[in-house]
């Protein structure tokens, strides 16, 4: 009896290495030049000091995910305004969605004719929000400096206009 369980066994398990062996190779994950640009980010980010220098200050952590579709950046790790953007594309678009700490998520599109060292995200909607009325981010644009510095900056609206205090900019140096 023992015998025939353990061949049985052996069989399934076979039988399921061979299925897995016939399946089709995973579908290679889209490219587009800002995506790949912003692959390029991942890791620790931390904020600049006046004259450039790193500070211990952790501002932004960035991975690639799924199957190397979507970037995910987490800014603020760890403190009480943590918020998370990923970024993706839909179609042959660029796109980021900003799950803010103001409870709203807007989304923005990569607009196409940025400057080869920038891509600049402009609203395109948003959940959890009216934008005639509530703040949320609506433009965000990032630098890139070289391969160990970028500078981040945005632009906040409130009743549907730029807020006059909210999202400045930040020149951030890759933690080494």
């Amino acid at each position: 009896m023992l015998q025939r369980m353990l061949t049985c066994g052996l069989l399934v398990i076979a039988l399921g290495t061979g299925a897995r062996g016939a399946d089709a190779p995973a579908k290679a994950a889209p490219t587009h030049p800002g995506l790949e640009k912003l692959k390029a980010l991942a890791g620790t980010w931390v904020e600049a000091d006046k004259d450039g220098k790193p500070t211990d200050k952790v501002v932004s952590i960035i991975k690639v995910t799924a199957g190397g579709s979507a970037v995910q950046e987490t800014t603020f790790p760890g403190q009480p305004q943590e918020m998370v953007s990923v970024y993706h594309l839909d179609g042959s678009d660029l796109v980021m969605t900003h799950y803010c700490v103001l409870g709203n998520q807007p989304r923005m599109k990569a607009d196409p004719k940025s400057p080869a060292n920038q891509i600049k995200f402009t609203f395109a909607g948003g959940s959890n929000l009216d934008p005639a009325k509530d703040m949320h981010m609506h433009e965000a644009t990032l630098t890139f400096v070289d391969a160990d510095h970028v500078e981040l900056s945005g632009v906040a609206w409130v009743n549907g206009k730029p807020a006059e205090d909210h999202c400045g900019g930040m020149k951030l140096v890759r933690k080494k």
